[in-house]
C-alpha cells in the first residue's frame, strides 16, 4: 500500500513538474518589477513609505469565488498575483534588529490543502526565488512588523476596502490601520472629484466637469461629499481662478490616496518596453479576433455567438481574459455605452457594434467596430459609419441630424481618447500627450429611437475604436489588423470563417 501511494505521489509530481514548465515564457520579468520600484522610489517624498494592500477576493456563488483578479498597482510593483498581501516600499533603506532593508512583503501563506482545492500558492520561498524579494513574510506576521509609521513624513496609501469584513486581508488592513493611527473611512466621492479636478484640468471642459461633480453632490446621500467645503466653492464660482485655489489646496498637502495616486499614475502612464510589447500583443489579439468576428458574422447569429467567438480567438492566442465585460450590442443595443447582456438571440440585418479586447498577462488592449450583419451597410449606416470614421463634426450638419456644433454632444456622450494598461481605463495625471503613453481614439454616434432627428437615423450607432502608440513625432495604431474603412469591412465581411462551418446538435426541447 505504501508503494502504490508513493508510485502515486511520484505520477502526481511529474504532472505537476510538467505542467509548470509549459506555462507561458513572455511575462514580466522580476528586474521590470524591481526596476518599477526604483522609479517609483525616485519621486516619493523624503522619508515617506507606501503601502499597497492585494486586491479581496469575490464570492461568485455560494462557496465559489469570481476569478481572481490582481491589485494592478501591487502586480506592477511586485509581479505578485494572489490575494492576502501587502507590499511595503520605503523611500530611504531602513535599519533595525533584522538588517537593512528597503521593502517588506508579506504574502499569503502555503497551504497544501487548500492549494489542492484552489491553485498553487507562491509563498515565502516562490517569492523569494521567483519574484525577487529578499525580505518575505506570511501575511500573519504583519502584526510584527517592526515598523514604526510614526517616524514617516508620509505614509501614503490607496484607498482602503472599506467592505471587507473577514478573512486575512481584513486582519491585514486592520493591523494597518492601528500601526498607522489611520481612524478615518477615506470618502471614495471626495476623492473621485479631487482626481477629477487635480488631474484633468483642462479650461474647455471646465462648466461640464463641475457641472458633473455638482450633480453628483446633489445625488448622494453622503453627507460629507455633498458638504465639502472646497468643492461647494468651487460650484459657487465656477471661474479658472477658483479652480486653479481649489487644485492648489488640493496638491498641496493631498490626503494619502490622492497622493498614492498621483505617483503610481506618473509612472503608470508611461509605458517601458516590456509594456508595449504586451500592449501590441493583446491590440493584435484583439485586432484579429475582430476581424475573424466580421468574417464569421451572418444575420441568423446571435450577440451570445459573436461574444463567444471574440473569447475563443483570444483564448487560442494565450490571452488569459477579456479586458473588461464584451460589449455586443445590435441595434438599438448600441446605443448603450456599457451594453453587456449580449442575449439578442438574432441579429437579423442590423448594424452590431462591439467592443471586445484582450487582457494578455495583465495587460488591456480596447478595441470596437461596428459591422452590419449581412455584409453590406444601408445607405443610412454606411453615412452614420463614414461620419464616426472621419471623425469631423461638420459633416453631421450637412446630414441634418445636428443644426449647431452644441448638438454633437446629443449623440457623442463619451470623451474620445484614454490610456490603456493594466487597466482598460489606466491612469494618468499628465495633461499633454508624451512618447509611449498608449491611449485610445474612439469617435461614436449613438442615436436612440426618439431622438430629435429624422426617424430613418434612429437605433443608429457606430463607434469606431483603435489603440495608438505615441511616439516622438507620431502615433502608430497597433490594433490596425481589424479593418475600418467600408469597403475593407464588407470585403472581409464577403469572405468565410472556417467558423462558419462549426454546427452543433440542437438543444432539445
Amino acid at each position: 500500500m505504501l508503494r502504490v501511494f508513493f508510485l502515486l505521489s511520484l505520477a502526481l509530481y511529474m504532472q505537476s513538474a510538467t505542467a509548470q514548465n509549459s506555462l507561458p515564457t513572455d511575462y514580466l520579468t522580476p528586474a521590470f518589477h524591481a526596476n518599477r520600484r526604483e522609479a517609483l522610489r525616485k519621486i516619493m517624498p523624503p522619508n515617506s513609505v507606501v503601502v499597497i494592500f492585494a486586491y479581496p477576493e469575490r464570492v461568485f456563488s455560494n462557496d465559489v469565488n469570481y476569478i481572481y483578479h490582481p491589485n494592478p498597482d501591487l502586480y506592477y510593483f511586485s509581479g505578485y498575483k494572489e490575494p492576502d498581501a501587502v507590499l511595503l516600499i520605503f523611500k530611504e533603506p531602513q535599519q533595525n534588529d533584522i538588517g537593512t532593508y528597503n521593502e517588506l512583503f508579506y504574502v499569503r501563506k502555503r497551504n497544501p490543502f487548500q492549494e489542492q482545492w484552489s491553485g498553487r500558492r507562491l509563498g515565502i520561498e516562490g517569492v523569494r526565488k521567483q519574484l525577487g524579494f529578499d525580505q518575505v513574510y506570511n501575511s500573519e506576521d504583519f502584526k510584527n512588523c517592526p515598523v514604526d509609521f510614526s517616524l514617516f513624513s508620509k505614509v501614503i496609501y490607496d484607498v482602503l476596502p472599506d467592505d471587507v469584513s473577514a478573512g486575512t486581508l481584513s486582519s491585514l488592513i486592520q493591523t494597518f490601520r492601528e500601526k498607522a493611527s489611520i481612524k478615518a473611512v477615506d470618502n471614495r466621492n471626495i476623492l473621485d472629484a479631487y482626481k477629477r479636478l487635480a488631474f484633468s484640468t483642462n479650461a474647455s471642459n471646465l462648466q461640464s466637469r463641475i457641472g458633473r461633480i455638482n450633480n453628483a453632490m446633489k445625488e448622494t446621500a453622503d453627507p460629507e461629499f455633498r458638504n465639502d467645503s472646497l468643492l461647494l466653492d468651487l460650484i459657487q464660482r465656477p471661474d479658472s481662478a477658483m479652480l486653479s485655489g481649489v487644485v492648489h489646496c488640493i496638491l498641496g498637502n493631498p490626503m494619502p490616496p490622492l497622493q498614492f495616486y498621483q505617483l503610481t499614475s506618473l509612472l503608470r502612464e508611461i509605458k517601458q518596453p516590456e509594456e508595449i510589447a504586451m500592449l501590441r500583443k493583446s491590440a493584435f489579439i484583439s485586432a484579429v479576433a475582430h476581424a475573424e468576428v466580421m468574417k464569421a458574422i451572418h444575420p441568423d447569429m446571435s450577440e451570445s455567438e459573436l461574444d463567444g467567438i471574440f473569447r475563443y480567438v483570444h483564448k487560442k492566442y494565450g490571452a488569459e481574459e477579456e479586458g473588461y465585460p464584451p460589449i455586443v450590442g445590435t441595434g438599438a443595443n448600441g446605443c448603450i455605452l456599457h451594453y453587456i447582456d449580449n442575449n439578442v438571440t438574432q441579429v437579423d440585418n442590423q448594424l452590431v457594434l462591439m467592443d471586445v479586447a484582450s487582457e494578455y498577462h495583465g495587460y488591456t488592449a480596447d478595441v470596437t467596430r461596428t459591422t452590419p450583419a449581412n455584409g453590406k451597410f444601408t445607405t443610412e449606416q454606411k453615412a452614420i459609419y463614414q461620419l464616426v470614421l472621419d471623425a469631423q463634426n461638420e459633416v453631421m450638419a450637412k446630414l441634418g441630424i445636428t443644426k449647431k456644433r452644441e448638438d454633437v454632444s446629443l449623440y457623442y456622450i463619451h470623451g474620445c481618447s484614454h490610456h490603456i494598461g493594466l487597466d482598460v481605463h489606466d491612469k494618468s495625471v499628465t495633461t499633454t500627450l508624451k512618447e509611449n503613453m498608449v491611449i485610445t481614439v474612439e469617435p461614436g454616434i449613438y442615436i436612440p429611437e426618439g431622438s430629435p432627428c429624422d426617424k430613418k437615423w434612429w437605433n443608429l450607432a457606430v463607434r469606431i475604436e483603435d489603440d495608438i502608440l505615441i511616439g516622438k513625432n507620431q502615433g502608430e495604431n497597433i490594433s490596425s489588423y481589424a479593418p475600418r474603412e467600408i469597403h475593407e469591412v464588407e470585403k472581409l465581411a464577403a469572405s468565410k470563417s472556417v467558423l462558419n462551418k462549426f454546427t452543433l446538435p440542437p438543444v432539445k426541447e
